[in-house]
């Protein structure tokens, strides 16, 4: 019975794991080939389409967003395009979105066992790395990161979930990063956006 468990788990792994590298390599070829389709403009007019489940699609959209690695800028600041009067709304939701992005794929790294192999196979470097997300300078590095828009959180998420690294501590620097960077997108965006009507 263990023995069927274990292999039962490990295709299962395999499987997620597959899944979720067509579901990266898909979005990152069509993000690359097909720029136009991932702008603000367009997201909020996808967004339109649903009219009174805006807002739930537009939490949904903000929390897959993370397993497929692509930037969240463009979907916060298309909530500021089609709801310039109420930016801490459009601020709330894309926080609520990537603080349970973040959650998953700090779990999901888990899942799929890469804590357990890097632990078998780099004990050492996973534990150096973990001690050293867990300093207060280490937590500083993760809300740098999560506040520095040229670099994908999700990434710093998975690293995160797979050293296991402290839960409130990395949700704590991923929240105050990402906080301060969408209420930039956020408030911004409403002045410009906003002034202009």
């Amino acid at each position: 019975m263990r023995t069927f468990l274990g292999h039962f788990a490990a295709v299962t792994r395999i499987a997620l794991l597959t899944a979720w590298a067509s579901i990266i390599v898909t979005a990152l070829y069509f993000y690359f080939t097909e720029p136009q389709s991932f702008t603000s403009e367009n997201i909020a007019s996808f967004l339109q389409s649903f009219e009174s489940q805006i807002w739930l699609v537009f939490l949904a959209m903000s929390v897959l967003r993370g397993f497929t690695l692509l930037p969240s800028t463009p979907l916060v600041v298309a909530g500021t395009i089609l709801f310039p009067s109420q930016p801490f709304l459009v601020l709330g939701i894309s926080i609520v979105g990537i603080i349970l992005s973040s959650s998953m794929i700090y779990f999901f790294s888990d899942l799929l066992g890469f804590s357990a192999y890097f632990e078998r196979k780099k004990p050492r470097s996973l534990l150096r790395i973990k001690n050293g997300l867990e300093k207060p300078r280490g937590v500083a590095f993760v809300a740098a990161w999560a506040f520095f828009p040229l670099v994908p959180t999700d990434a710093v998420c998975y690293v995160a979930g797979t050293t296991r690294m402290h839960f409130p501590k990395f949700i704590s620097a991923i929240f105050a990063g990402e906080l301060l960077l969408c209420s930039v997108y956020v408030l911004s965006g409403f002045y410009f956006v906003g002034g202009s009507r």
